[in-house]
């Protein structure tokens, strides 16, 4: 059963917090936290204690394609190493809220590979899976991989202690067992055959011996070629990955170079709509300029075919003042006293009629001119309207 003990801290006084998990599962842990589990064989109490923490993304493979990396976190986490002291094991160790999302034993085949400056990655062989994870800095992962080899060597190193020891208990009730049915012999064989016996005795000790060695080297073979295995599937799911991103990567590049010719196609195209924006406004306001001026133009006529309907009346008025100028004649005729008044007044009436038609013939003359001029323009302006 497992336990997990807090450390009294600021705010806890000297009260301690205990809750129950299943056999073997990890509890999330901090610097003043220890796992604490009783012995199969029901002793005492045993801790295992953090020796490294660190924050981290957390990334399983996907098991369906043995490619893809799933997020196994929201956001960093932490993740610690473990080190149980009466195991003399080591663990990876990450929970998520209540989540147990890395429950890793180190042993000696496992390798940490970087695959990037800040994502390194490792096969658990007895998860089925491969952890990897996404530090927010170098640094962090170096630490990290430099922490993974040297508790890696450390359980290599108590593996072969494990071994040793094994061996060596082995060896020991072998010898005893030879020895025992020696001594049974010997009640029942005379004093001349001791010295052989001995020498068979040791015979039989160096062969024990020997047979172990070479019973040693062959799981320490077997462990290399099971280590070697392990490494060349790890090296094949780390190349075939690479691949992966390299594909996806090539494919990312290709998409984003799609992209950016077809941004510039539409810039381009937005930039000649502009333009043309630009000509309609220009065409636009030179048009309004012309039926201005137009309009402008068709207020002068009008102003000058009102002054032209007053020539008829400026003749009408001559041909009154002549009709009076003859009647003043004929008067004269009659009056000889007032001929002379009257001639004065008609020669001053012959010089007004005088200037007043000359007057008239240069109205007549610039409204002619205004005239032909305002033609031009109407016909200047429809061969505009036309070319636009």
């Amino acid at each position: 059963m497992l336990h997990r003990l807090n450390h009294p801290g600021p705010n806890l006084g000297s009260r301690m917090h205990s809750v129950v998990l299943s056999p073997g599962s990890p509890l999330p842990c901090d610097s003043l936290s220890v796992f604490v589990y009783r012995d199969l064989d029901g002793g005492a109490l045993v801790r295992e204690q953090p020796i490294f923490t660190t924050r981290a993304h957390v990334f399983q493979i996907d098991p369906s394609t043995k490619k893809n990396w799933v997020p196994a976190s929201k956001q960093a986490v932490t993740v610690s190493y473990f080190y149980d002291v009466t195991r003399n094991s080591y663990r990876i160790i990450s929970v998520d809220g209540a989540k147990v999302i890395i429950n890793s034993t180190i042993t000696p085949n496992m390798t940490f590979t970087k695959t990037s400056q800040k994502f390194g990655q490792w096969a658990d062989s007895r998860a089925n899976t491969v952890f990897g994870l996404g530090f927010s800095s170098e640094q962090q992962l170096t630490k990290f991989a430099e922490k993974f080899q040297e508790v890696k060597e450390a359980a290599r190193l108590a593996r072969d202690k494990s071994q040793e020891k094994t061996e060596t208990s082995s060896n020991h009730s072998q010898a005893s067992s030879v020895n025992g049915t020696d001594d049974e012999k010997a009640s029942h064989v005379g004093p001349a055959d001791t010295h052989l016996k001995s020498e068979n005795d040791k015979l039989k000790i160096a062969l024990t011996q020997s047979a172990a060695n070479v019973k040693k080297w062959e799981v320490e073979l077997q462990t290399l070629r099971e280590s070697n295995a392990r490494l060349t599937a790890a090296l094949q799911e780390s190349a075939a990955s690479v691949e992966q991103w390299k594909r996806q990567f090539s494919l990312c590049r290709e998409e984003n170079d799609r992209l950016r010719n077809k941004i510039d196609e539409l810039e381009e195209q937005c930039s000649e709509i502009n333009r043309e924006k630009e000509r309609n406004t220009q065409l636009k306001q030179r048009i309004e300029e012309l039926e201005s001026e137009v309009r402008e133009k068709e207020t002068e006529l009008n102003d000058l075919r009102k002054q032209s309907e007053i020539i008829p009346q400026l003749m009408s008025e001559c041909e009154y003042v002549s009709e009076k100028l003859e009647a003043a004649e004929r008067d004269n005729q009659n009056l000889e006293g007032k001929v002379r008044s009257l001639k004065t007044d008609i020669e001053e009436s012959k010089y007004r009629q005088r200037h007043l038609k000359v007057e008239l013939k240069s109205f007549l003359e610039v409204l002619d001119a205004k005239i032909d001029g305002l033609h031009d323009f109407r016909r200047g302006l429809s061969k505009l309207g036309a070319d636009s």
